[in-house]
């Protein structure tokens, strides 16, 4: 009796712990990147910040990159995934007449970096003036139901999908003018995605919903940070958050430039004496 008794519990901790010994990913994971700790690697920096207000030359120059995972660990996102991503947050900014063009710098760039400092020394790299940062957070919870155990003993775990798996994910890129050290907008985007899997297809789904997640959450923030771009100079002319200075040969959104007048005059030009040469020919006749 005794060893019946012993077998069954014995039995019940296996089944209870099945997804544990088959995969690492079962129970609560985050992966994450701090802007905070990024920037402001210490206390101290944080106080002694003091953000001028930036003196923006237009059309601006605009780096961007992904903060490096949150104590220099292994990023959850990887390179390629990261310029895939960075590519589609890259569309927001083409719109936009202010601005002159996008870099696209991998994250060891700023890995190991100090704050401000390594967004200077990045900004002379690529010759930019802004820095766009895409920092992020992504809880993954994969918990074991009860049905799942009564079913998992019956049928068999490769057939009934016993665990509950959820994907939470929030991404926010912040815009930093990088002499000023002034943010000038930001944009947050969220998902959350839920699934139940086998245990033996934990690893596989978390995988594949962990960058589906991503890519969802970068396509919220990217219509809100397209929101946060066309007001941006609204903002600047009515709440004086920047001060702006034009480029040799930029004149600004929505005016007609120099070259713009001249090549219609031309073309106005050669229409004007083509009509009156058929003008002539029509009375010789």
């Amino acid at each position: 009796m005794k060893s019946r008794v012993f077998v069954i519990m014995l039995g019940v901790i296996l089944l209870t712990s099945c997804s544990a010994i088959i995969s690492n990913n079962t129970g609560k994971k985050t992966q994450s990147s701090s802007l905070m700790d990024f920037l402001y690697p210490n206390k101290e920096s944080r106080t002694e910040h003091e953000p001028e207000i930036p003196v923006l030359r237009l059309p601006v120059k605009v780096g961007l990159a992904f903060v490096p995972s949150k104590n220099w660990q292994r990023d959850g996102i990887h390179g390629k995934d990261q310029v895939e991503l960075l590519e589609k947050v890259k569309k927001s900014f083409l719109k936009y007449d202010y601005i002159d063009r996008i870099e696209i710098i991998p994250s060891t760039y700023l890995n190991g970096g100090e704050g401000f400092s390594t967004l200077e020394q990045v900004g002379r790299l690529y010759d930019v003036d802004v820095m766009a940062l895409v920092s992020y957070d992504q809880v993954t919870q994969s918990l074991e139901n009860n049905a799942a155990l009564l079913y998992w003993t019956i049928v068999g775990m490769y057939i009934i999908p016993g665990n509950e798996n959820s994907i939470q994910t929030f991404v926010d890129t912040a815009v930093f003018d990088i002499k000023s050290k002034k943010m000038l907008f930001r944009a947050p985007g969220v998902n959350k995605l839920e699934k139940r899997t086998t245990a033996v297809g934990i690893d596989d789904t978390l995988a594949e919903k962990s960058l589906e997640g991503f890519g969802l959450a970068v396509t919220d923030m990217t219509a809100n940070l397209d929101a946060e771009l066309a007001r941006f100079k609204v903002r600047v002319k009515e709440e004086k958050i920047a001060k702006v200075e034009h480029r040799e040969g930029y004149s600004g959104g929505g005016s007609i430039n120099y070259y713009l007048l001249v090549l219609v005059f031309v073309v106005l030009t050669r229409k004007s004496t083509r009509t009156k040469n058929s003008w002539l020919l029509l009375l010789r006749r």
